[in-house]
């Protein structure tokens, strides 16, 4: 089992250690059996799964409970162990987080009671199409139209890289209104499946299988109770719901890491070379080293993130942006450090090892890629020293 010292950290309280436990007792019984043959049916048995199980009811705010909120630190720990153990089960912890993040903080009442109660209960599926085929990381450049048409909104144009894209009952939707230039002119929508106009064009498929897909809105209409906020205040739900889930991914970069360490950690136990285990060989426990050390790291910074987020900080951008930036890479590295110890192993088809390898990289990418969080910490630090605007 993983290392849970992390727990007894001043981050956490007694009821995330007992969660932690739960949960992870709970999947090393019930993940162990996914058939992973046909990855749109695992997602959807995914969220079935894990939600009649209790733990989706985390992702998102309960509407019925008066000052229900997020708590950024369960969420992080469901990702971290979901990943350790699976990681399409991890990415199906994450969507139904994103895909409703905009209505938990953003939503009517009745957008809240439409729909959180199934993504809760694993009845629904949702998604988060911010993306598109020349707008990925400049989330203002996006080109989506949502013209109003007396009481509705038409939108044309189209997303890419949409996860749980063909799957989803429901997506989160970004796109231009117009009230102002570049971020002052986006607006959110909530946008049902069955929705005419919305198809889904192409399946993406990517090194480690995900549901991902291309979406073309055509005249698709809306009324205008779909919008989420107001207008022109898309741009600002967007960078809000990262804010709480970019922590995340951080988290599910973790556990990744952490079930290299331990798979390294056996590797090196019970592997010979020379007459000896792999772990008396001092280069091989440099490696150890080096990965412990960068996952303890990471894990600072992921939860410092997560702990300020749920003690009252509206935003979190530079922590954020740090824990991912951090935790993402340092887990490439931890992984590729267990490939290289497990020897062929590491890279045979079918091994922990060359799954955790193919399930790493994208978390680079998505939300933010790397290089993008090193220019938004710089400007968070240029602007902390100089009082300019970000």
């Amino acid at each position: 089992m993983a290392d849970r010292t992390f727990l007894d950290w001043p981050f956490f309280e007694s009821r995330h250690a007992a969660f932690h436990d739960e949960l992870d007792q709970w999947a090393a019984n019930a993940l162990v059996t996914i058939d992973h043959s046909d990855t749109d049916a695992a997602c959807r048995g995914l969220v079935k799964l894990i939600g009649d199980a209790g733990f989706l009811k985390h992702t998102a705010i309960d509407p019925d409970e008066e000052n229900s909120g997020i708590d950024v630190r369960t969420i992080c720990l469901m990702r971290e162990i979901m990943a350790r153990h699976d990681g399409l089960a991890d990415f199906v912890v994450a969507m139904q987080g994103l895909g409703t993040g905009a209505i938990s903080l953003f939503g009517t009442d009745a957008q809240k009671r439409a729909w959180l109660p199934r993504t809760r209960a694993g009845d629904a599926i949702s998604a988060f199409a911010l993306s598109e085929p020349r707008s990925g990381s400049d989330v203002a450049n996006l080109e989506l139209s949502a013209v109003r048409d007396g009481d509705d909104y038409v939108l044309n144009g189209e997303k890419t890289w949409i996860s749980n894209g063909g799957i989803a009952d429901v997506y989160t939707v970004f796109a231009r209104t117009g009230e102002g230039e570049g971020a002052r002119g986006v607006s959110a929508f909530l946008v049902s499946a069955d929705t005419p106009g919305l198809n889904v064009t192409e399946r993406l498929e990517v090194i480690a299988p995900h549901p991902l897909a291309r979406l073309a809105f055509v005249d698709c209409r809306l009324p205008a109770s779909a919008m989420i906020g107001r207008p022109g205040e898309g741009f600002r739900i967007a960078m809000s719901v990262l804010d709480v889930f970019r922590s995340t991914v951080g988290a599910a970069a973790l556990g990744f890491a952490r079930r290299a360490l331990d798979e390294t950690l056996a590797r090196a136990a019970n592997r010979e070379l020379f007459g000896a285990p792999l772990s008396e060989l001092q280069m091989v426990q440099g490696h150890i080293a080096d990965m412990a050390l960068d996952i303890d790291a990471a894990a600072l910074l992921i939860y410092r993130a997560a702990w300020t987020r749920d003690n009252g900080a509206p935003r979190i951008t530079r922590e954020a942006a740090m824990a991912k930036l951090y935790a993402t890479d340092k887990a490439q590295s931890v992984i590729d450090k267990a490939v290289q110890i497990h020897g062929g192993d590491g890279v045979r088809k079918g091994h922990i090892t060359e799954s955790l390898y193919r399930e790493i990289r994208a978390l680079r990418i998505y939300e933010g890629a790397s290089d993008v969080q090193k220019v938004i910490i710089a400007r968070q630090a240029l602007q902390a020293a100089t009082g300019a605007a970000p």
